[in-house]
């Protein structure tokens, strides 16, 4: 194919496909030529032959300016290598940025013909049918660069991609050559032997077989033995080992791995089973002591034989008893043995595919030594001033030789302070005082041999002091019925003696190793020490610890405690630090009383304090001397808490400056107060106070209510309070109030739960009202009327004096004699009242408009009245008439 520069430079070429000359002569010979049309020119003439089956006339061709090209314009060319893997993608680039025509064509290896792939010549991307053999391809977006999806081995070979840019102005041409090499995984591999049970010595070869894959390829033999451990046999280029000299270590299971540049694959495992043996037979004798002469065993014990001999496949055992067999198998077993088991005893191994065998014999012989071992002792002697070593070891055949090791010096064994005779061979007593022995911490090793035991045996005994000081302390028993002073120290041997030295005569005897002394609860001497001594072998002087036994300490962070009412307050009370332990702490109240958790109070408490806390304190309830208390075995203790409760400053005065009716119907009551001295900001809401005065007449529903109403309201008047919390309020509504009740109220100042002084108790004014004429003449109406019935009254009197003498003489006084009246005001008598009115009982006088009828006095009246006693004595009578208004 003939190069770009043929179409820029020459004038003439070789026609292609046939095609005349003289078309393509017409064709770029055009004023200004365009580089697109040129290049359009070009690859149709050598890349796209299909597409000038057309005849060539000058309608179909380009405009015809001339151009003059630069003939020494190079072309850049580019080679990169690319690796893909088939059935995986790949991404073939072409440039860093997008040409604007670009042409991908494809050539195969040993071939020179370049197949076009795919291009696009400005108008839009053209994939040939090239491309279905080369897997699935794509352009990536917004460059030339291709993707092969599902890559195939047929598209290993060149790809080379024309670039043009800049065609309209500058052009320049890239050739990208692209070689793309296409592997192919390798295959799981399969692994061959020779022999897979071949005999110890021989010679085999092991095969990777492999079915497919790019080379080159590298084989691994691995091996795992039978306990797992997994390991590399060898390394290879080829798919053959041989395996020279084969041995039982060879035996165990073997793979193969195959790798190459793309992966890696493991054949299944391959079992080896190397034939060999029997070795030199292994018996084991249990339980066994080694002697001159071979094996001992103890008798009337179970004796145990185990032959093992190394051999694939596993050996036969047979077992012989001065040549004469006793047992088949490796485990010969005699449950009982005794002196005539005593011999040699021969294990015979024998391999049934090779047909090999080997023997070996032992020699038992059957002892019996002392039982356990030997026993070790020391113990103080002399009163804690001497040591004695004792070591023995009975029993056995023969007899056993002890004796002591380490630089002891020896006396006597017949020293009249041991108290007993001893035998060498079989008893060791060793007496040592104080000084002979020199350092702290000595061990002693009594060491005891026997001809049935393969090892000797040995005991020790360790002389040692206690490692710590003597400890003392002190407890009390539950029931605090007994106070215990303990004394031990721990440690050493042989035990230390200890015992106990108190006041007045309070001690006890000595004791090993610890010792407690009783005392019942309350006889401890307080301040006084309490002795313990103890005294060691190893040590010529006693060693003492002491208690000094102290009644507890109470501490408080604060005696006084000052807060206000209201409040909750927490009283703190300490246990100073005691050794001897005391009981809990107990709180008292101001009362002297015992405290529990309450509503009113709160305990929290440990071993060593105790805080009470005081909820809602109150000045007069909660304010004085608190107490803690505490005691142990020695006394008892308490400290005082001051509680200082006070109330808040007392809070300013108010005044209600506005209390009325906001309507006709008296159901509401609008009421407004000022506070004086504003500025100090001394309180922190008000309550607001009404209580029920008195009903107006005649504004109930019939006389039955008005009786009952009167009834209940009999009594002392109650204030009701309404709380008002906010501090900055001025002003307050009350509603549904009794319409014919006459109500005060009144305001008090609250600082917290300092109440401070009410205001002056107001009732509530009338609203304005159009009225008043109309309620005179009413009233005036009523008097009319009530003087009228009175009138009546007293004229039926008159006429019928004869037949109500008394009430006449009553109201008249009797003739010939004398006679008084007294006039009472109506607001000193109880009243009455008719038409609903209500009756009220040491109160203000009725709301409602009442008048008196006036009552002169007889002329016939003395100075002195009558004796009492009398009949005749005039009686007080007060009428009073009351008027409604409608």
């Amino acid at each position: 194919m003939p190069s770009l520069g043929g179409y820029l430079g020459v004038s003439s070429w070789e026609r292609p496909w046939g095609r005349p000359r003289a078309c393509w002569r017409d064709t770029l010979r055009f004023q200004k030529r365009s580089w697109k049309a040129l290049l359009w020119a070009y690859y149709t003439s050598y890349h796209l032959p299909a597409l000038h089956s057309f005849a060539c006339t000058p309608a179909c061709l380009l405009p015809q300016p001339t151009v003059k090209i630069n003939q020494n314009w190079e072309v850049v060319y580019q080679d990169t290598s690319v690796y893909g893997v088939v059935g995986k993608a790949v991404i073939l680039e072409c440039g860093a940025t997008l040409p604007d025509m670009y042409i991908w064509s494809f050539t195969k290896p040993g071939t020179e013909a370049i197949r076009a792939v795919v291009y696009d010549l400005g108008k839009g991307t053209r994939i040939q049918k090239l491309a279905e053999t080369l897997g699935k391809l794509s352009i990536i977006s917004k460059s030339a660069a291709v993707s092969i999806e599902n890559l195939p081995v047929a598209a290993h070979g060149l790809f080379t991609c024309q670039a043009f840019y800049n065609i309209e102005t500058e052009p320049k041409v890239y050739y990208y050559y692209v070689h793309l090499t296409v592997r192919i995984p390798v295959t799981k591999p399969y692994l061959l032997m020779s022999d897979v049970s071949p005999v110890e010595g021989s010679t085999m070869w092991m095969r990777c077989n492999l079915e497919n894959g790019t080379g080159p390829i590298q084989y691994v033999w691995q091996h795992e033995t039978r306990g797992g451990n997994l390991t590399t046999f060898a390394h290879s280029n080829t798919s053959v080992i041989n395996v020279t000299n084969v041995n039982r270590n060879h035996t165990g299971w073997y793979r193969c791995v195959a790798s190459n540049a793309v992966n890696s694959e493991s054949s299944n495992r391959l079992l080896l089973e190397t034939i060999f043996g029997p070795d030199i037979p292994q018996i084991d004798v249990s339980p066994f002591t080694i002697t001159e002469r071979g094996y001992s065993a103890v008798e009337r014990e179970t004796v145990s034989l185990l032959c093992q001999a190394q051999s694939n496949p596993a050996s036969q055992y047979v077992w012989f008893h001065n040549n004469s067999q006793v047992y088949a198998g490796p485990h010969y077993t005699i449950t009982k043995i005794f002196r005539m088991h005593t011999g040699d005893y021969a294990c015979l191994a024998q391999n049934t595919y090779l047909n090999t065998r080997s023997r070996k014999t032992i020699s038992l012989t059957v002892y019996y030594p002392p039982d356990g071992s030997p026993s070790c002792s020391v113990e103080p002697a002399l009163n804690h001033t001497s040591l004695r070593l004792l070591c023995s070891w009975p029993g056995g055949f023969p007899s056993p030789s002890l004796h002591w090791t380490g630089d002891l010096k020896r006396l006597a064994q017949n020293n009249s302070d041991t108290g007993q005779q001893t035998n060498s061979l079989t008893n060791t007593a060793i007496l040592l005082r104080s000084e002979d022995l020199q350092t702290n911490n000595s061990l002693f090793t009594c060491v005891g041999s026997h001809i049935a035991l393969k090892q000797t045996s040995e005991c020790s005994t360790r002389s040692y002091i206690p490692p710590a000081e003597p400890v003392c302390f002190a407890y009390v028993t539950n029931n605090r019925k007994y106070l215990l002073l303990s004394c031990s120290w721990d440690g050493g041997t042989p035990k230390a003696l200890v015992w106990w030295e108190g006041p007045g005569g309070q001690g006890k005897g000595g004791e090993e190793n610890s010792n407690i002394l009783i005392l019942r609860y309350g006889t401890a001497r307080g301040g006084l020490p309490y002795t313990c001594h103890a005294k060691h072998p190893l040590l010529a002087q006693t060693k003492t610890c002491r208690l000094t036994l102290e009644a507890p300490v109470l501490l408080t962070q604060r005696k006084v405690v000052s807060v206000y009412e209201g409040s909750d307050v927490q009283l703190t009370c300490n246990l100073r630090t005691n050794y001897l332990p005391a009981s809990d702490i107990t709180w008292f109240n101001n009362q002297g009383v015992d405290v529990r958790d309450t509503l009113k109070y709160k305990l929290l408490r440990t071993s060593a304090w105790a805080n009470l806390t005081v909820r809602d304190t109150h000045e007069s309830q909660d304010s004085g001397e608190y107490r803690c208390s505490t005691y142990n075995a020695v006394g008892g203790t308490d400290i005082n808490i001051t509680l200082v409760v006070k109330r808040h400053p007392m809070p300013p005065n108010v005044t209600l400056v506005k209390v009325s009716y906001n309507s006709r119907q008296r159901n509401e009551v609008e009421l407004e107060w000022q506070v004086e001295s504003e500025e100090e900001r001394g309180w922190t809401g008000f309550i607001l106070e009404h209580r029920w005065m008195s009903e107006r007449p005649g504004r109930r529903d019939s006389n039955n209510a008005s009786k009952e109403g009167s009834e209940e309201r009999i009594g002392p008047p109650v204030w009701y309070p309404n709380i008002i919390q906010d501090p900055e309020v001025r002003s307050h509504k009350v509603g549904r109030l009794t319409p014919t009740a006459t109500y005060q109220f009144r305001i008090t100042p609250v600082n917290h739960r300092t109440v401070g002084y009410s205001s002056t108790a107001k009732s509530p004014a009338e609203p304005s009202s159009n009225v008043l004429p109309a309620v005179i003449g009413a009233a005036f109406g009523g008097m009319l009327l009530a003087a009228f019935l009175t009138m009546l009254l007293l004229i039926f009197l008159i006429r019928n004096r004869n037949n109500n003498p008394r009430l006449h003489d009553l109201l008249f006084g009797r003739q010939h004699s004398q006679s008084r009246e007294n006039i009472n005001f109506p607001e000193d008598e109880v009243v009455a009242g008719s038409e609903g009115g209500i009756e009220e009982i040491g109160e203000s006088p009725s709301p409602g408009p009442t008048m008196a009828l006036p009552r002169a006095s007889s002329p016939l009246t003395t100075a002195q009245a009558p004796p009492p006693g009398d009949d005749n004595e005039p009686v007080s009578v007060t009428i009073t008439v009351q008027a409604t208004g409608s």
